[in-house]
């Protein structure tokens, strides 16, 4: 199961191997964390090398993560149910 400390570690991980100024905070919308979308994509790539699934192309709810905070519970949520 994945923690929001791991995801937040991914998240800095790819800012600092892109070069990108980093700001987090739940609330924040994820197009103004200073992550570009290739950025977010390799985020994504590694998420889903974790879990073993994209949870994007599973999930039920149409409604995607838009701040860093619905993006993280997006994550939990899925590693739970592959841990379930």
């Amino acid at each position: 199961m994945l923690a929001k400390g791991e995801i937040v570690a991914i998240i800095e991980e790819v800012a600092t191997e892109q070069g990108k100024s980093l700001a987090l905070s739940d609330e924040l919308g994820l197009i103004d964390t200073g992550l570009d979308s290739l950025c977010l994509a390799i985020i994504v790539a590694r998420l889903e090398d974790r879990l073993g699934f994209d949870p994007y192309a599973t999930a039920d709810d149409t409604r995607f993560p838009t701040t860093v905070g619905e993006f993280i519970k997006f994550y939990e949520a899925a590693s739970r149910n592959v841990a379930a």
